[in-house]
């Protein structure tokens, strides 16, 4: 019996087409993004971070402007040791270094005071994104 199975299941993979070898499809691009959705996601933020014509430094540097900016360079605000690092001090925000570093901002930048655990979805990343995006350096909201 068992000869048998074994012989009908050579059988059917003889006959079954074989693997293709061309590799998978490159993912998709990410979304641009939802803004009204980044600002729900941005509620996470907030308890540390401000953005908008009033935003302040707290516990964290106020988000105005962002992309663009070089890393640790609020005037104000007094950053972790860790910004002060070469590495980290010469980093200017962009949308992809951003993704890495809210996807888990401890590891990126070890000896950081922020607390965040990061963001896991890319889609919640790229609403955050689209969200931050709109506030220029002096906090108005592009439409």
């Amino acid at each position: 019996m068992r000869i048998a199975i074994a012989a009908a299941l050579l059988a059917t993979l003889a006959t079954a087409p074989a693997f293709s070898q061309t590799p998978a499809p490159a993912p998709a691009a990410p979304a641009a993004g939802d803004a009204a959705a980044g600002e729900r996601i941005y509620a996470q933020c907030r308890a540390c971070h401000q953005v908008g014509p009033t935003a302040r430094n707290t516990v964290g540097p106020q988000l105005n402007g962002l992309f663009g900016r070089k890393a640790g360079s609020v005037q104000g605000f007094n950053y972790s040791p860790a910004y002060q690092r070469p590495e980290v001090a010469s980093k200017v925000w962009d949308e992809a270094n951003f993704a890495v570093y809210i996807r888990d901002p401890r590891s990126v930048t070890p000896g950081t005071r922020m607390v965040f655990q990061g963001l896991r979805s890319d889609t919640q990343i790229a609403n955050l994104t689209a969200y931050l995006r709109q506030f220029n350096a002096e906090g108005q909201r592009s439409q």
